[in-house]
This record gives C-alpha cells, sequence and structure tokens, in this order.
C-alpha cells in the first residue's frame, strides 16, 4: 500500500488551517502529509525538497501569493498536481488560479470527505471545477485566444475533449472510447498543440467555454 499513499504538502499562512488540514488528513489510510509552508516561496521550496504528488495551496498569502506560487511550482523537474484550497471565491481569485495551472478549486468550508476526495481525484488526473466556478468563467476572454481553433480538431478530439472536462482521467477515457491508455495521451497532446493550450485544465475550460461538456 505505501506505494499508493499520496503525498500532500500544506500551503497556507495560517497555522490552525494546516493543523485542521494535517489532523483530518493523517487519519486517511492513503493519505500522508509530508509537509507544511506558511507562505508561497516556501511552499516552492518546500516541493522542490519533498516532491508531493499533490499541494494544497491557499491564494492569498503575504509575500509570495499562491498564483505566483502556481507558475514557480509548474517549472519544476516533476511538478505537484495543486489544489487551491480558500475562502475567497470571486472570479478575478479563481481564473488566474487555473490559468496559474491549479488542478482543482475547492472552499475552506469543504466537507472533510469532499476535501479527501479531492485530492484524489486531482492525483488521478481529474479536473476539478465546481459548477459555479465553471459557470463564471464562461465570459471570461478565451484562453486559446480564438474560438476558430477548435475548427481544427477531429471528432475524436472532441470527444476526448469532452471528457476530460467531466473529469475523467487518460485511463477513464481510454476506457469510454475504447481506445488505449497511449492513443488517448497523443489525442491529448494533440489538442493542447492545437487549441495552444498548457495543460488539461485550460483544456477543460475551453471545453466548458465551447458548450463541449455531456
Amino acid at each position: 500500500m505505501a506505494d499508493k499513499t499520496i503525498r500532500v504538502l500544506l500551503v497556507d499562512d495560517h497555522q490552525v488551517v494546516r493543523r485542521g488540514l494535517r489532523t483530518f488528513l493523517e487519519i486517511q489510510d492513503d493519505i500522508e502529509v509530508v509537509g507544511e509552508a506558511g507562505d508561497g516561496a516556501e511552499g516552492v521550496a518546500r516541493a522542490e525538497e519533498l516532491g508531493p504528488d499533490v499541494v494544497l495551496m491557499d491564494v492569498k498569502m503575504p509575500g509570495m501569493d499562491g498564483i505566483e506560487a502556481l507558475r514557480k511550482l509548474r517549472e519544476l523537474a516533476n511538478p505537484a498536481k495543486v489544489l487551491i484550497v480558500t475562502s475567497f471565491t470571486e472570479k478575478r481569485t479563481v481564473v488566474p488560479a487555473l490559468r496559474a495551472g491549479a488542478s482543482g478549486y475547492v472552499y475552506k468550508d469543504v466537507d472533510p470527505e469532499a476535501l479527501a476526495g479531492a485530492i484524489r481525484s486531482v492525483h488521478a488526473g481529474h479536473v476539478l471545477l465546481q459548477q459555479e466556478i465553471a459557470g463564471a468563467l464562461l465570459s471570461d476572454d478565451d484562453p486559446a485566444g480564438s474560438t476558430g481553433r477548435g475548427s481544427t480538431l477531429t471528432e475524436r478530439e472532441r470527444e476526448v475533449l469532452g471528457l476530460i472536462a467531466d473529469g475523467r482521467s487518460n485511463r477513464e477515457i481510454a476506457r469510454a472510447l475504447v481506445l488505449s491508455e497511449k492513443t488517448v495521451k497523443t489525442h491529448v497532446s494533440n489538442i493542447l498543440m492545437k487549441l495552444d493550450l498548457v495543460d488539461r485544465t485550460q483544456a477543460a475550460l475551453w471545453a466548458v467555454r465551447h458548450g463541449l461538456t455531456s
């Protein structure tokens, strides 16, 4: 079981919040809290040192905030999945976090079991978008720059893109479409290249914005 344990790093400037998260997560059989950090800069350093699978990170922190930390984390050799955990729900906070590379976004008052589920979900490669957040993004500027780029996608790529937006991992997409996982990875790479996107989160947002979700 040890090789299946999800290694988590907590990054939040409030010690009480970190303590509460740690207390709950440490009773999960498949989740291990490997470290903590009180700001973005320390979080990046600890992530580089510890190599966690998932980083739980606040957005608003003194010094280097969560958005800048997300950008720095993506530059690491083996970047962790990042799940934003915050009380800030405004669109101006949500959009930059997702564009900076967050795999998911939950609120600090999230049910503990739901939080554990969210960690498992992003670790499995899912994109975690709450309905109201996805809705808020629909009117935002197109990160792909032009709706017309969608016309370059094949029908199969559009199917794959829709499943990405539904939060499916490559393995789940492969099963749903009766394809090999390697073929799905190729489709995902082609989608990102054609739409000029950098990751699955941006792909999911593009799909939501252009009505490709189920």
